[in-house]
């Protein structure tokens, strides 16, 4: 059976709870053993000695061992609570009084003795328990002299083995009935305060589940989930709090994962759809000259002939130019695009690319100035994937400049690489568009109309061709005066 967080802890609490008991009742149990040990001892502390002033046998030296056995049998008659010994010097037992097989050793540790007869304030002191080698008990001792030569020793245990049984007896029944009704009570009374405070303690996680499993039933759709955000202290450090405030950052994250995909998915639709109207096009202007000259080829003069003819070739190239921008677009965001990383010259490159436009700039009388302030440069990018971003962001310049107008493409080199730019001063772009013009299909309102059709793929493309080119393409651009496309290439590695 599987057990809920709440049910684990309860239950760990309540062991707990009972090993502590436990531990303190017996602690407590041991600290009074020992209390009532010290206080006997050292109320029988002289008995031994007392023994051996006051008896004949005793006082003068010890030679009938089987009057003393007498002497002992007497005494523990009247005082069952003690057992004498009769010890040598060597603590061996000379004589006793106990049933056959009742005393399981025949010798007494010396040193426990010496202590007692040295330090008596000291207590409680343990001796050897003749009929428990195992279990030491409490004794009074004194030594036996003769003509000032010591004997031997009078060994008296405190607490028999009778005592014990007696004692042991009782206190089982009293213990455990204090026992009983302490730890039912205690149980109780404890049960019920930890139910309340783990309900209590419990219930901001309960509520954080059924908000969990409404999210997650809902297929992580928060519009059909009926989840709202549940007040959380960010600042707190209970665990139960942050784990509420990472719920509801997570939750937020994939709402926006959500929408994003959302945007994307209308962009895509949108995209698609306006990229089949700019196919169309040319496809439609293709296939009706075509058809004309299918038709009436025969009628026509070898001059309309040509002209049908080259304007069919100008819409095949530029359906061509299409479906290549598309594609090319398809395989970087898929990640298809294959990089050839090495280091060459900027500079040649810029001034072979620039050489490409010289004749479209003339048309225009449009200046292209190169700057390069080393002429030496190296950079570590994909030469043909560069071209395509700086044959791109030249074409465009040269169309939104006017007559007369000038571009420049810089190179100067920095501390975290070698910075290209490209600068016109023609028409600019309105500032509130300048966040857009990277986006696929966007054409901003400055756009100027050639010969040629533009999807408006061709920024964006530049974009994510720089960015697999560990760099990044932005842009500054005034209104009338102006824009400068720039990025920062890395150099070789040392």
């Amino acid at each position: 059976m599987k057990l809920c967080f709440y049910q684990r802890l309860s239950l760990a609490t309540i062991s707990i709870f009972l090993l502590i008991t436990s531990s303190f009742l017996w602690w407590s149990n041991a600290m009074q053993e020992r209390t009532q040990h010290q206080a006997e001892q050292q109320l029988h502390l002289n008995l031994a000695q007392h023994l051996v002033d006051d008896n004949p046998l005793l006082k003068e030296g010890v030679f009938d061992y089987q009057a003393l056995g007498n002497l002992f049998h007497t005494l523990m008659v009247m005082g069952p609570n003690f057992e004498f010994y009769y010890l040598d010097i060597e603590g061996h037992i000379l004589t006793f009084n106990a049933q056959p097989g009742k005393v399981k050793t025949r010798q007494v540790a010396l040193p426990p003795i010496e202590r007692l007869l040295q330090h008596p304030d000291q207590l409680p002191i343990y001796g050897s328990n003749p009929k428990d080698p195992k279990k030491d008990k409490i004794f009074s001792v004194a030594p036996v002299y003769k003509a000032q030569q010591k004997q031997g020793y009078l060994y008296v245990i405190l607490g028999g083995e009778q005592y014990d049984t007696i004692i042991k007896k009782l206190t089982h029944d009293q213990n455990f009935a204090q026992f009983t009704l302490l730890g039912v009570t205690t149980l109780v009374l404890f049960l019920v305060l930890m139910v309340c405070l783990f309900a209590w303690l419990t219930k901001p996680m309960k509520k954080l589940t059924l908000a969990m499993d409404s999210v997650r039933a809902a297929d992580y759709d928060l519009s059909r989930s009926g989840y709202s955000p549940m007040q959380w202290d960010r600042n707190s450090i209970d665990e139960v709090q942050k784990l509420g405030c990472a719920f509801n950052d997570m939750v937020a994250h994939i709402q926006g994962q959500f929408e994003a995909l959302q945007a994307l998915d209308s962009r895509r639709r949108s995209l698609l759809a306006d990229l089949s109207h700019d196919l169309r096009t040319p496809l439609a202007n293709l296939q009706g000259y075509i058809e004309t000259l299918a038709l009436n080829h025969q009628n026509l003069n070898p001059e309309d002939t040509e002209r049908f003819i080259q304007i069919s070739l100008k819409n095949a190239r530029n359906l061509k130019h299409l479906i290549d921008q598309i594609f090319e677009l398809a395989y970087i965001e898929a990640g298809q695009i294959t990089l050839h990383k090495e280091p060459f010259p900027i500079v040649e490159l810029i001034h072979d690319i620039a050489a490409k436009f010289t004749l479209n700039a003339r048309e225009k009388n449009i200046e292209i100035a190169v700057q390069a302030a080393q002429s030496d440069a190296i950079v570590y990018a994909d030469i043909g994937k560069l071209e395509r971003v700086l044959t791109n962001l030249i074409e465009n310049a040269i169309r939104h400049t006017p007559e007369n107008g000038k571009v420049t493409l810089s190179i100067v080199s920095q501390c975290n690489g070698v910075a290209v730019s490209v600068e016109d001063n023609g028409v600019g772009i309105p500032a509130n568009e300048i966040q857009h013009i990277f986006e696929a299909r966007y054409q901003a309102s400055n756009s100027e109309k050639d010969h040629h059709i533009h999807a408006g793929l061709g920024l964006a493309i530049c974009k994510k061709l720089i960015e697999l080119n560990d760099s990044s393409l932005s842009v500054i651009s005034e209104k009338g005066r102006g824009t400068c496309f720039s990025f920062v290439l890395p150099t070789p590695a040392e």
